[in-house]
């Protein structure tokens, strides 16, 4: 009877270990690996940095780094195995990295990495497929084929921007500055910085090709268009334009985009507007300012015309590039390189207002935050 009472106690103690140690699904759900880039030079941090963040109260703790050089945009792959991450330097330096993504403990194996080809990648996306890189000094947009084992093959495919902006400084040379594919998975959107248009190439669905369509679509001269996000459903674009401070919205069907609103983010013409995304629910729209005021600008959006209609804005730390919001909705991280913080905020979810939370991480340098769920 001793005995069986021993084995009864041990049997509960450890079931309760391996409950506690797993979590309910209400903790596992609210656990998110958070994946974060920075810029590692003069004085900057050692490259890539992964941590547990909880979407519930926001709290967060440190779990694994990797060192490489200036990874100033990252993306996950949809099915969370691998992390491709750019290197954002001049000339032959600038290359795109694959990355073995282990989210339960944030660990990344380098797989192997390919040059770009056009110099100063800023941004990198992939569809499984393809991995696709927006190179600000080259002024092009690279593709790479990815190989079964999340690996990448050399570029296969270079595309040239133009510089035909008005501004007399800044769109002298070519930039393009992001790239993005289409909910319908049928095209490639690409903001052409010194052109101030939209670029879009058809994709195959049989190879990684891409092609050119001239169907480009114009933004009004001297805006600098730079980041770019679509509503939940599909319906609505939205380019935050860095040089005039302004929002530009369009609707979106099979492939076509139709300019339906412009609006400022920026009421002090700093020319530093940065980033652009939408809560989860596509009820509110973000886009961020940099170089006076530095902050965000929150919009409601019009769920029946996708317009745009101000509510607020809410200051930031020193030079907000990247932001992020949880799937959930509930907080709002941005990346404040010059204050070498992510500051953390919370959503007023009717409002669409940030809290400050008081809570921050420092690092040096953090210029991108990705979520893997």
């Amino acid at each position: 009877m001793h005995k069986l009472f021993i084995i009864l106690l041990l049997s509960s103690m450890i079931s309760s270990a391996c409950t506690h140690r797993g979590g309910s699904d209400k903790n596992n759900q609210s656990e998110l690996t958070m994946v974060v880039g920075t810029y590692t030079s003069p004085e900057g941090s050692k490259g890539i940095y992964t941590y547990r963040f909880n979407e519930d109260n926001g709290d967060f703790y440190l779990l694994d780094s990797v060192e490489v050089s200036n990874p100033s945009y990252l993306t996950i792959s949809d099915d969370n195995r691998f992390v491709y991450a750019v290197s954002e330097l001049k000339g032959d330096e600038s290359a795109v990295h694959a990355y073995a993504f282990n989210k339960v403990d944030g660990s990344l194996k380098h797989l192997n990495s390919k040059p770009t080809v056009g110099g100063g990648p800023c941004f990198v996306t992939t569809d499984g497929k393809k991995v696709v890189t927006a190179n600000y000094y080259g002024g092009s947009v690279s593709t790479f084929p990815v190989r079964y084992d999340g690996s990448l093959d050399s570029i296969s495919g270079l595309y040239l921007g133009e510089a035909t902006g008005t501004h007399p400084k800044r769109q002298q040379k070519p930039h393009v500055h992001c790239v993005q594919f289409t909910p319908d998975s049928n095209y490639i959107l690409a903001t052409d910085f010194s052109s101030d248009r939209i670029l879009k190439y058809a994709v195959n669905a049989k190879d990684d090709k891409l092609f050119p369509s001239t169907d480009t679509i114009q933004i009004t001269p001297g805006s600098g268009p730079r980041h770019l996000t679509f509503s939940p459903d599909g319906n609505y674009i939205y380019v935050i334009n860095e040089l005039s401070g302004k929002v530009t919205a369009f609707s979106y069907t099979d492939g076509r985009l139709k300019e339906i609103q412009s609006i400022t983010a920026d009421t002090l013409h700093a020319g530093g507007s940065a980033d652009i995304h939408l809560s989860p629910d596509g009820k509110y729209l973000y886009a961020s300012n940099r170089l006076e005021g530095d902050g965000i600008a929150i919009f409601e959006v019009n769920p029946e015309s996708g317009t745009l209609a101000k509510v607020g804005y809410q200051l930031t730390g020193i030079h907000p590039r990247n932001f992020n919001i949880t799937p959930n909705g509930k907080y709002l991280l941005v990346a404040c390189r010059d204050s070498h913080a992510i500051q953390i905020f919370e959503r007023d979810m009717q409002s669409g207002l940030l809290i400050p939370t008081g809570k921050e991480i420092e690092l040096n340098k953090p210029v991108c935050i990705q979520f893997a769920q």
